[in-house]
């Protein structure tokens, strides 16, 4: 038995931690991430594919024998191959899940125009991810992306809640909801963006729903657990979090508490 695995390219996964953990308390959980060579978003297929495997296999290593990855962009340029490809190779009996697919499998429930904007970073835009996942669940949606590139900076040089941050939010508020004056929901497809929903809804017409995706991950998460008792049988329970960061450990620690809401103290990963 072991921990369930949560894998990212930096601190963002950490807000989808914090909601799995308050949804199921219960279990232990190894976070690894990949810090040092953050951020993923502007880099190609491959080297995605390569960096993600690689961090995967680390969890399976430390005894995972499911792993969340909780990156939009690793879920949507590696997540497939590592699940077709790599798995029947070096883990037929382990599991890796996206947050893509469960996030997309909720967005039809929730919109009543039937078109939806999703923020997110250039990768998973330029990816199609979200449009190909939605349109196989909800073929009458429409969506229209855009990608943020200043969020995550702001997020992580810890001005996501000052003024100087309005401009950006409101910059790309304005473009998105430009494209379609019935868009109802607005998807976040990035795990850094939790931090700035107060200000994304501050700056919001009424009547749009912002969807973030940590509660949807972890509700999906334990949805999956029932469905798969052969999977959840192999959780350890002892209510224990360990982190993992490629990066320094004090800068992680330090960051990994605006996104986790507590502290944590992580230990060192290398990698190749």
């Amino acid at each position: 038995m072991g921990p369930i695995g949560v894998f990212d390219s930096g601190y963002g996964g950490l807000t989808v931690l914090k909601e799995i953990v308050r949804e199921l308390p219960a279990y232990d959980y190894i976070y690894l991430g990949d810090n040092a060579r953050a951020p993923y978003g502007n880099r190609g297929f491959d080297t995605i594919h390569a960096y993600t495997l690689e961090c995967v296999q680390k969890l399976f290593d430390l005894g995972c024998p499911l792993v969340i990855i909780a990156c939009n962009t690793a879920s949507a340029k590696a997540l497939r191959t590592i699940q077709q490809k790599d798995l029947p190779r070096i883990a037929p009996d382990n599991r890796v899940l996206g947050v893509i697919r469960p996030t997309s499998e909720m967005v039809g429930t929730i919109t009543q125009t039937g078109e939806v904007g999703i923020l997110a970073t250039n990768g998973t835009v330029s990816s199609e991810s979200y449009p190909l996942e939605i349109h196989k669940f909800f073929p009458h949606v429409k969506t229209y992306q855009l990608a943020c590139p200043m969020w995550v900076p702001l997020i992580e040089n810890n001005e996501h809640e000052s003024d100087g941050a309005d401009y950006f939010v409101k910059e790309y508020l304005e473009k998105i909801l430009s494209e379609s004056s019935d868009i109802d929901t607005l998807v976040l497809g990035c795990t850094h963006y939790p931090l700035l929903v107060k200000k994304i809804k501050q700056f919001l017409p009424g009547g749009i729903t912002v969807l973030s995706q940590g509660k949807i991950v972890a509700h999906s998460l334990k949805d999956y657990l029932k469905r798969h008792p052969e999977m959840e049988s192999r959780l350890s329970k002892q209510q224990q979090q360990q982190f993992y960061t490629t990066d320094d450990p004090p800068i992680f620690d330090k960051m990994a508490e605006i996104f986790f809401g507590k502290k944590v103290t992580s230990k060192k990963m290398l990698t190749k």
